[in-house]
């Protein structure tokens, strides 16, 4: 709480801009500021992503945008995510077929303190894992935290892949 009684969950930077000066919180570890942005490498980013236990998959839903958090496991350079029969991103890839359909997969680790970690885009095409062996293998290896029962699984080829760090 700062002394005004004004409890904000994002720290204020401080007064002083020169140099990397930090701004306390009451919240924990104090921020940095300012972060610096490096740029990743595609594979950097996608290491990234291989290690991260959550993500968010962004689909187009009735002409909008849509996005669900899920867990994703990354499978010799794709991502794969579990669905269920009845899901609009999954309807979407059966009607497009082998063509795919395009998706945005977005993961990140900042830490709510300090603002550093990282973020990671990919950005491909969307198609159904048809081959019964393959959904067995990701119905083992996948744990969906929904409750609803996940009975099918999508497959993302990315062909775009950014991401940042941040840094100090």
């Amino acid at each position: 709480m700062s002394h005004s009684g004004h409890h904000s969950s994002r720290p204020s930077p401080p007064a002083a801009v020169s140099g990397r000066s930090e701004a306390a919180t009451a919240h924990g570890p104090a921020a940095i500021w300012p972060c610096r942005t490096v740029e990743l490498t595609g594979d950097q980013a996608l290491r990234l992503l291989g290690g991260a236990s959550l993500g968010r998959i962004v689909f187009t839903q009735r002409a909008l945008p849509a996005i669900r958090p899920v867990n994703h496991l990354l499978d010799r350079g794709q991502i794969v995510i579990r669905t269920h029969r009845d899901s609009d991103l999954f309807a979407q890839t059966r009607h497009h077929g082998d063509r795919g359909v395009v998706v945005a997969y977005q993961a990140d680790d900042i830490d709510p303190q300090t603002h550093l970690g990282w973020s990671v885009v990919a950005t491909g095409y969307c198609r159904a894992v048809t081959d019964p062996e393959a959904l067995m293998r990701y119905q083992r290896l996948i744990r969906p935290w929904s409750d609803q029962v996940m009975d099918c699984a999508v497959r993302i080829r990315p062909h775009l892949v950014t991401g940042i760090r941040l840094t100090v």
